[in-house]
């Protein structure tokens, strides 16, 4: 599994022109899935991106997990993640799970974020989908379980 986490005072993800999830202060996570991922992949990620300490403490440092912030996730699904560009113009993504596998591990995914007491809103699998952001700091980061 990869993903590509933004912290954001504010984001918010439309399927047309119904607004599917939003948040106000927290994290935008891109989710692709890999076709061998599997529940373990997802649970690391989850207990990796639960304690990151990338949002200011009291003393304005990068240093406080989410749950010290009363921040909140927008997970959204992104296959391209996991796309090859190597070879001519058109990427390949050979590597990205075949739905049914990835929608499950990223149900899966949102469902431990969830556990942990966090507020977790998400986007419609496998819908084109707007992404709207703005990126705190900015703070930008990969984060990879294979």
């Amino acid at each position: 599994m990869r993903l590509v986490v933004q912290r954001c005072s504010r984001a918010a993800v439309r399927v047309g022109e119904e607004v599917v999830g939003s948040i106000e202060h927290g994290a935008v996570v891109l989710v692709a899935v890999a076709r061998d991922d599997r529940e373990e992949q997802a649970d690391w990620l989850a207990q990796k991106l639960s304690k990151l300490r990338i949002y200011d403490d009291h003393e304005g440092r990068l240093n406080a997990p989410i749950q010290d912030t009363d921040g909140a996730f927008l997970v959204i699904s992104q296959f391209t993640l996991y796309a090859d560009c190597r070879k001519g113009n058109r990427p390949s993504y050979l590597q990205s799970a075949p739905p049914d596998h990835a929608r499950s591990l990223y149900e899966y995914f949102v469902n431990a974020l969830r556990a942990m007491g966090h507020r977790v809103e998400t986007g419609r699998f496998q819908e084109t989908m707007a992404v709207e952001l703005v990126n705190d700091g900015p703070v930008t980061l990969i984060l990879e379980r294979s």
